[in-house]
């Protein structure tokens, strides 16, 4: 278990020792979450570096290792089950890159800028305890408006503590609905996923910037974050 602060992330036994590292990040204390009307500075000036730039922003290799890290079972990181990363970047490079509020921007930020996928929730519909596991086949959730589910079988996820038990709440595709953060969130927590053939340096960097944002952007009154991996 590693703990940030008030917060705790845990690896299931099925993803010890294997491909995935993690940082937990999280804040308390913020003013609001209101919803995002104009590009922030720092997020326009990311954007400008990765539109220069172009497809190759997101190097191949880094590409690869963090598709490896997804590949567990029947589960293929490709098409609409990509990486959230990915799907960061073509929208950067169509201009179309969303906005949505403080935490998630920076959420969505960190994660194009370091290619890593990331997760935000509301801490007060998470608790403060988080697992890191595989999905189980026919587990499911809905992560939109609209009612659309996502498959979470041989997917890594975040699960937040139900019962006695644990429930999916994100992973490195899409989250869900029941946690995301809106307008009256006042303490969120995060986790971004890393391949771990890579350093640790390098996941702490984005983890480290994230929780910058978390106070720079949102105002947030403490924060911090701690690295995560199996054993």
């Amino acid at each position: 278990m590693n703990t940030a602060g008030p917060f705790s992330l845990s690896f299931d036994p099925s993803l010890r020792g294997g491909r995935l590292r993690a940082a937990i990040v999280w804040a308390r204390g913020m003013r609001g979450c209101p919803k995002t009307e104009s590009v922030p500075a720092y997020l326009a000036a990311l954007l400008e570096r990765v539109r220069a730039t172009g497809e190759a922003y997101l190097s191949l290799e880094r590409k690869a290792a963090v598709r490896d890290m997804l590949r567990h079972g029947t589960y293929k990181p490709a098409g609409r089950a990509k990486p959230s990363s990915e799907y960061l970047l073509a929208a950067a490079l169509a201009d179309d890159f969303p906005l949505v509020n403080g935490p998630v921007d920076a959420n969505n930020a960190v994660s194009l800028e370091w290619g890593y996928p990331a997760s935000v929730f509301d801490a007060a519909k998470t608790g403060s305890e988080l697992l890191l596991r595989l999905g189980a086949a026919g587990e499911a959730y809905v992560f939109n408006p609209s009612g659309q589910e996502i498959e979470l079988g041989d997917l890594i996820v975040v699960c937040r503590r139900s019962g006695e038990g644990w429930e999916p709440c994100g992973n490195p595709v899409k989250d869900a609905m029941a946690t995301k953060v809106f307008e009256d969130a006042e303490e969120v927590v995060a986790v971004v996923y890393a391949p771990s053939s890579e350093g640790p340096e390098r996941l702490e960097s984005c983890a480290s910037r994230f929780r910058e944002l978390l106070e720079a952007q949102c105002g947030a009154a403490d924060s911090g974050y701690a690295i995560a991996e199996g054993t």
